[in-house]
């Protein structure tokens, strides 16, 4: 298949515990767009969840050890592990195959890269400019999935109190530090508090308020190609 992107693309990050409302962001900065680029929201674990729900329809675009490998994280809470970065990197192309992903467009990630491993593996794909970090408390994030704040998590079957608490103390052990391993790598970070009743509309005009007094230098000074 023609490609109309060649790696790395250029990249946002969204980082924040399950609930926060990294998925509804992506949505909007997709719509919008992101300091002047026409944006791409990778929702990783929902391109994980469509892989097995397409199954008939796309017999062939994972083996069933592919498959296998993608069940188990989701009914587990587990992470994808280097060994299986290439599996990642077939999911992530696929997607932008997808959106009609061209150079000059923005990708903004979500769910992918989850740890320093992944990190390493992705600066063949994308070049994280900026982050965004959604910081929530864990009595909030138990309390945006109750009531569901964010709108984005009916038909929801991984929400349990089990699979959830695995999954925050997954986020601090293995994915906060992606801050730290970003900051170091001179991406600007965004950090945004949320709570148990903010909405989505208040974190996109925080979010562009911050990034239009702010913008990440690498990003703004790299024009678009056409």
């Amino acid at each position: 298949m023609h490609k109309n992107h060649i790696y790395p693309v250029d990249a946002v990050l969204l980082l924040g515990p399950t609930g926060v409302g990294k998925s509804p962001l992506g949505n909007r900065l997709a719509c919008s767009g992101f300091l002047g680029r026409k944006a791409h929201h990778l929702d990783f674990g929902h391109a994980l969840r469509s892989a097995l729900i397409e199954i008939p329809q796309s017999p062939s675009l994972y083996s069933s050890d592919e498959l296998r490998i993608i069940r188990g994280v989701l009914d587990q809470g587990l992470l994808l592990e280097n060994e299986h970065f290439p599996l990642a990197g077939k999911i992530i192309d696929n997607e932008l195959d997808r959106f009609g992903f061209r150079s000059g467009d923005l990708l903004i990630l979500n769910g992918i890269p989850r740890h320093t491993g992944q990190a390493h593996d992705m600066a063949k794909i994308a070049t994280i400019h900026a982050l965004v970090v959604l910081d929530c408390s864990a009595d909030a994030v138990y309390c945006r999935l109750r009531e569901n704040t964010g709108g984005d998590r009916n038909f929801r079957h991984d929400d349990g109190v089990e699979l959830v608490q695995k999954k925050l103390a997954l986020f601090h052990e293995r994915t906060r530090p992606l801050i730290e391993h970003f900051s170091h790598m001179r991406s600007k970070v965004y950090l945004i508090s949320v709570d148990d009743r903010t909405k989505i509309d208040e974190i996109s005009t925080l979010l562009s308020s911050l990034a239009a007094g702010d913008p990440p230098i690498s990003l703004v000074t790299k024009p678009p190609q056409r």
